[in-house]
């Protein structure tokens, strides 16, 4: 018996699972979870077929493979939806909104003023203080229209 056997080996790679499970509560990435799994369902095998660590390890990779594809495959059919799909989108969220123009539109591009702060704008050549309404952005240029369309097709 070598000092492998000795230890355990089930409860190593039990351990492993565990510990690989809550780093990825603390770091989610959606990879160590599959590994956990790989880890806990070798160590499960272990225990019932005293396997040695030649055969442990090459369980361990082939379930971590057959894990991870199996998930990709599960999440390219059902994709996880957001509840707030515009979360980290923050020009996004603001089409719709109205704000006011602070720097002229002129030949095409000026500044509005919308809510805490000031962002360059492309649209239709207005005065200081008009009130507009984004339509969309281009990389960190809103989009403006003057408001007095909204409702106007």
């Amino acid at each position: 018996m070598d000092g492998w056997d000795s230890l355990d080996a089930h409860w190593v790679w039990i351990t492993i699972g565990l510990v690989l499970a809550a780093l990825e509560m603390a770091v989610p990435g959606v990879y160590l979870i599959w590994l956990a799994v790989a880890a806990i369902i070798t160590g499960g095998l272990t225990f019932v077929l005293n396997l040695g660590l030649a055969v442990q390890v090459i369980n361990f990779v082939f379930l971590v493979l057959i894990a991870v594809v199996s998930a990709k495959r599960f999440l390219s059919t059902r994709p996880i939806e957001s509840v707030d799909p515009l979360m980290n989108n923050r020009s996004g969220r603001m089409i719709g909104q109205t704000a006011v123009v602070s720097q002229a539109i002129e030949g095409g591009s000026g500044r509005v003023h919308y809510a805490d702060g000031e962002w360059i704008a492309r649209g239709p050549d207005l005065a200081i203080g008009t009130q507009v309404r984004i339509t969309g952005s281009d990389g960190t240029k809103l989009l403006v229209e003057p408001a007095s369309l909204l409702g106007k097709a």
